[in-house]
């Protein structure tokens, strides 16, 4: 069974891909921020984040992401960027930091088939 992280500061949202993965084989974690994203990658060591780049604090999603990159107990793990933020700039950021990048809103199969290809 693969585990995923899903780190979004809306509930709902992390709801919603829940939900979505749940046809799936996964075991679904979840965190509101980016900090509670790396603490929770260093203890679980999930096979997938799908991190979003905006949330409050500190941390967005591109800093969380650089930082898992950039331990060797974490850099392994396979980053999904996740944003309502669609411009050419922030996809390239996004693509530069983590493994792949997907914009909000998105069709449930659209996610589940971007997760299938990065879990491969």
């Amino acid at each position: 069974m693969k585990k995923i992280l899903i780190v979004d500061d809306e509930p709902e949202v992390r709801r919603l891909v829940e939900v979505t993965l749940r046809s799936g084989d996964y075991e679904i974690l979840q965190a509101e921020d980016g900090e509670k994203a790396i603490e929770i990658a260093r203890s679980e060591i999930p096979d997938l984040i799908i991190m979003d780049v905006m949330m409050p604090g500190d941390m967005d999603g591109f800093e969380a992401t650089r930082i898992l990159k950039n331990n060797p107990e974490t850099k392994a793990i396979a980053i999904v960027m996740l944003t309502a933020r669609g411009q050419e700039a922030d996809k390239e950021k996004g693509l530069e930091v983590g493994d792949d990048y997907f914009v909000k809103p998105f069709s449930p199969l659209e996610l589940i088939k971007k997760i299938e290809e990065v879990l491969v």
